[in-house]
């Protein structure tokens, strides 16, 4: 059984330029990421639309990105247009993501770097290792600790259509407000500044049952308010309009069910 994140695959910055070359694209502050330390982060269009999303770690003579194996190819070839005369080489490797909570046993002998995951407390440690190992979750493990926390993943974004903070990334320390400029900067600081945020990815869970494998579309009486993204049992992760997160008659394929406030979810937001 694989104890790595099958969905996940590592990409190397290497070069002098490399932290002022992501700076200058990514949503999170790369300059003040110490070593042994991660943040998450996210890749924009110039119009603020999510593209990809990533954890970044500072490997002292590089950095690695922990991004979706879906996106390691786009993000090369993407990325690569903006470094004209900089000094960074971006290189898809072979390494391996693993996770894991703080009461199971530490990153294994070959790891190369590992953090405790940055969004929220309880999210555990991602680690980047060599080959195969057994230190890690299993990929169920991680989809429903991640689904009971309330965190996204790949599978819960759109490509050029979800904003940012429709993905919480202001809530779980994904976008830096004191960076200077970046792709998608201008809308996603509007966005936050005057609180026009209509919609949210947000934890859900079933009153009775379990969710069917295609998911399904959630409404409130017969007006459509949501839908499911990433899924297992009674759990999964909506995008679900704002005026409805506090709807006593939310339902999904005739199914009741809640919105399950994360701990990091503050008061003031629901």
């Amino acid at each position: 059984m694989s104890h790595s994140l099958s969905h996940r695959a590592v990409l190397s910055f290497t070069g002098a330029d490399r932290n002022s070359f992501l700076q200058g694209l990514v949503t999170n502050d790369i300059q003040s990421l110490p070593v042994g330390k991660s943040i998450w982060s996210a890749l924009l269009t110039p119009q603020g639309r999510w593209l990809s999303e990533f954890f970044l770690y500072n490997g002292s003579d590089r950095i690695l990105m922990d991004c979706a194996a879906d996106h390691a190819d786009m993000l090369v070839k993407r990325l690569s247009r903006f470094r004209l005369r900089a000094d960074v080489q971006i290189e898809k490797t072979d390494l391996r993501v693993i996770t894991g909570t703080e009461d199971r046993s530490g990153p294994p002998d070959n790891t190369m770097v590992h953090a405790p995951d940055p969004r929220c407390d309880g999210a555990g440690w991602r680690a980047i290792v060599t080959g195969t190992d057994q230190a890690g979750e299993t990929p169920t493990e991680f989809l429903e600790r991640r689904l009971t926390l309330g965190l996204p993943d790949i599978m819960d974004f759109e490509p050029e259509q979800t904003l940012a903070l429709e993905a919480d990334m202001d809530l779980l320390h994904g976008v830096s407000w004191k960076k200077g400029c970046y792709m998608g900067q201008e809308l996603t600081a509007r966005t936050h500044y005057r609180g026009l945020v209509k919609r949210r990815l947000l934890p859900v869970v079933l009153t009775d049952g379990v969710f069917p494998e295609q998911g399904g579309l959630i409404v409130a009486g017969e007006r459509e308010v949501g839908d499911i993204r990433s899924h297992s049992g009674k759990r999964a992760i909506a995008m679900l309009r704002r005026d409805a997160w506090s709807s006593n008659d939310l339902t999904c394929n005739g199914a009741s069910l809640s919105v399950d406030w994360p701990a990091w979810f503050p008061d003031d937001k629901r």
